[in-house]
């Protein structure tokens, strides 16, 4: 038994223009140094710019869309098991999927060097949305990682 406390899930607050969770995670995600009116901005020019060439009528579909498609299904965890340590295939919780997800878009938006960021983001997303890019290519990953590792499944508990 853990000696801490019980976290309870903090309430999210949505996001202003799109009165969405999804975004409000996006932006405090992106927010650096506590500066959020930064992180809003480079959001909102982000879901305006991948807008602009769609023929999507609702703004937050193409960014419900690829974060969707970037979520990953199963993941594999280092489990200690009589002195060999193995790694465990693992479903992942909606929560940790979204996040793992979160995580990877942006962490690859940041990675575009010399475009601006929400530029990067933009492309990020579109791409993510249309089941290409680094985000998903990073899930298919985890995904061959715990196919590989299914016959360690047993170890699971």
């Amino acid at each position: 038994m853990s000696r801490r406390k019980r976290v309870f899930d903090k309430p999210v607050t949505k996001d202003a223009r799109f009165d969405s969770e999804l975004v409000s995670h996006l932006i405090n995600k992106i927010m650096i140094c506590g500066k959020k009116s930064t992180a809003e901005r480079i959001v909102y020019a982000a879901i305006d710019r991948i807008n602009e060439n769609s023929d999507a009528i609702d703004p937050l579909e193409l960014v419900t869309r690829a974060i969707e498609n970037a979520k990953p299904r199963v993941e594999v965890k280092a489990r200690r098991v009589g002195g060999a340590t193995y790694q465990v295939p693992l479903e992942v919780a909606p929560g940790r999927s979204e996040a793992m997800a979160l995580r990877w878009i942006i962490g690859f938006a940041r990675n575009r060097k010399g475009v601006p960021m929400h530029m990067a983001l933009a492309n990020e997303l579109k791409d993510a949305s249309s089941n290409q890019g680094n985000a998903i290519r990073k899930r298919d990953d985890v995904h061959k990682q715990a196919q590989a590792n299914r016959a360690f499944a047993h170890f699971r508990w």
